[in-house]
């Protein structure tokens, strides 16, 4: 079964980058297969991680849901869905893309939903490991892409709003039917220190601090891949040092 990190956070806190950069020292470090899932209607995980979108879930919602007709005769709607799915994964060196997207037709998306969630949760048992960029309220964490995640990593910076966001978003996971095993707060890009209450109040483990790096932002302004970021670099050093517990089953 994958083991599933998901990222969650308001936006602007960076969680594109920490999820491209998980994935790329879980690739690095060998220790096992990587599907990352782009859960972001701002979808740009994959340039994040130097690939092409081929197709997102949403447009091939939109798609069947638009044209019913064009799921060929005496194949099943769910196995038509499935090969859809399947063949919008981009294929990296070490580690797959699968961009959801969002469905934007006026069709009825009940039975597609449906249908993904079950096709999803059998490509996710494909992977050692799943890396999910959600959005802040988690609509495909608990609706369409998976109601687990062994690892939630909640992204905030060091202000009062972030913090207050990562605390609705940990009270979010308990009201929704979401399995989580293990929830956690990474401050990124850290420049001041933050008061203990602010933290505590979060109700998440302080899982540690990713302080403001040159070089990514040098890299996002250029519109370059993580893959590029040096192995020596702040943000890296810093994530390689509390990886463990991201992905803790492999301690």
């Amino acid at each position: 079964m994958g083991y599933v990190i998901a990222m969650a956070g308001k936006g602007g806190t960076g969680k594109t980058t920490i999820a491209a950069l998980i994935t790329r020292l879980i690739k690095e470090k060998k220790l096992g297969s990587v599907l990352a899932v782009d859960a972001d209607p701002n979808s740009n995980l994959a340039e994040c991680l130097g690939l092409k979108v081929k197709a997102t879930v949403g447009k091939i919602l939109d798609d069947i849901a638009a044209a019913p007709g064009k799921i060929p005769s005496g194949m099943p709607k769910e196995t038509f869905i499935e090969y859809e799915v399947q063949t919008a994964v981009s294929e990296g060196e070490g580690f797959d893309v699968l961009t959801m997207g969002r469905p934007e037709g006026p069709g009825c998306y009940c039975y597609v939903n449906n249908v993904l969630r079950n096709i999803m949760g059998r490509l996710i048992n494909n992977y050692d490991f799943v890396i999910i960029d959600n959005e802040a309220g988690l609509e495909h964490l608990s609706r369409r892409t998976t109601r687990r995640a062994d690892t939630l990593l909640v992204i905030s910076d060091a202000s009062k709003v972030g913090l207050k966001s990562a605390k609705r978003i940990n009270e979010l996971t308990k009201e929704l039917d979401i399995k989580i095993g293990n929830s956690f707060l990474l401050l990124n890009r850290k420049t001041e220190d933050v008061g203990d209450n602010l933290i505590q109040e979060s109700g998440l483990e302080h899982l540690g601090d990713i302080p403001i790096d040159v070089e990514i932002t040098k890299i996002s302004l250029n519109g370059n891949s993580m893959m590029e970021l040096r192995q020596d670099s702040l943000s890296l050093k810093r994530l390689e040092q509390i990886g463990d517990k991201i992905w803790r089953r492999n301690q």
